[in-house]
């Protein structure tokens, strides 16, 4: 059986630039982390090969020492194989950044710079479809189709892109045929591009990122494990957890008479877990105002504890009552403009935003009313 790491979109380099003080450094130094980790679990899988299935820079000028010391990782590693597919953050058209590679890659490391199979293992071929620009306009992979191999080799193909739509910048000549691995004899097409694994069937799949970078997919870094007994033999495909770093989004609904102190420290992972941990708690349901002023001091005070911590309160509802007006002021200029928000965050006449930046403000106001009350 032929086993091997499918994995992609290292995006080595990445800024981070949402993010301030030392986070930005720590979540680059981890994405480099991967592929040390990648190449142990190539070792304890018996595994000789690492296919990176594109994106394994960020930009199609990433720095001279994350060029370097990327190669200098997998050259470590040997005599694990790597093989580096352009993607499209670096694609072909990067030629300064391809011709350095190919300057520089130690002999463990193969550059799929062009549509022609490369040998894997005596039966084994790996068909790749380099990205030649960032938008390539058309299906890269269609020439696995006609490249006839010799009867009873593994055909591996090697893509990245989108089988379906990831974006409104891509159009339907980007979109990869999800039925390429049958039309051209595959028995396993790698794919990257979409951060998250995803199953498009059970020869064709995306290994999503080895280190997270967003929100959206909610799931630890992650790579795959293939094993191919033959050509039409069904892939054996395991899943490797390869992450540093967390990235969660904890939901939270809150109903009036809740604790919103209690309720976020029940949603909140196990202190041992915060240092690694970015997380988004986002927050539905109904509070009273000074709930809503208790909930974010709460998150202020935990986010210490984290690599990352943000509130999304925006869909959550706040009720207003006389009581909680008098905890602001009984009279003058912080009652009237208390009065005017409440106003404004029930107004219909005012958009959805326009709400909800007005109770937002009552909100803050309220927080700071409390903070200088004696």
């Amino acid at each position: 059986m032929f086993r091997f790491i499918h994995s992609s979109d290292l995006h080595l380099g990445k800024r981070f630039g949402g993010f301030s003080g030392d986070l930005p450094g720590r979540l680059r130094e981890a994405r480099h982390g991967a592929i040390g980790r990648l190449a142990q679990h190539a070792r304890e899988q018996g595994a000789d090969t690492i296919l990176l299935a594109g994106d394994t820079f960020d930009a199609e000028t990433p720095a001279p020492d994350v060029r370097r010391q990327a190669l200098a990782e997998m050259r470590d590693h040997a005599p694990i194989r790597w093989v580096l597919l352009p993607g499209n953050h670096d694609s072909l058209q990067a030629a300064p950044l391809w011709t350095a590679l190919g300057a520089e890659a130690p002999d463990n490391v193969i550059l799929a710079r062009e549509p022609r199979p490369i040998p894997l293992a005596d039966n084994v071929v790996l068909l790749p479809a380099p990205c030649t620009t960032r938008r390539p306009g058309r299906d890269l992979t269609e020439w696995m189709d006609g490249e006839a191999t010799a009867e009873g080799v593994i055909r591996i193909g090697l893509a990245h892109g989108p089988i379906q739509g990831f974006s409104e910048e891509q159009t339907a000549a980007d979109v990869i045929a999800p039925d390429r691995a049958r039309r051209a004899g595959l028995a396993y097409l790698a794919l990257g591009d979409w951060h998250g694994p995803m199953e498009i069937g059970p020869r064709t799949r995306y290994s999503g990122s080895p280190e997270p970078d967003r929100f959206k997919h909610d799931r630890p870094g992650e790579a795959l494990l293939v094993g191919l007994a033959g050509p039409t033999s069904e892939p054996e495909v395991a899943r490797l957890e390869t992450g540093a770093f967390l990235w969660r989004t904890l939901p939270l609904h809150l109903f009036e008479a809740d604790d919103p102190e209690a309720a976020l420290a029940a949603a909140l992972p196990e202190p041992a877990r915060r240092r690694r941990t970015l997380a988004r708690v986002g927050v539905t349901g109904l509070t009273r105002l000074a709930g809503r002023a208790a909930l974010a001091h709460a998150v202020e005070a935990a986010a210490p504890d984290f690599a990352y911590l943000e509130l999304d309160d925006s869909q959550l509802a706040t009720t207003c009552e006389a009581e909680d007006l008098d905890r602001i002021d009984r009279a003058g200029a912080l009652r009237e403009a208390a009065q005017a928000l409440l106003a404004e965050s029930a107004d219909a006449a005012l958009s959805a935003a326009e709400r909800e930046v007005a109770r937002a403000a009552l909100a803050r106001l309220f927080a700071y009313a409390q903070m200088v009350a004696p």
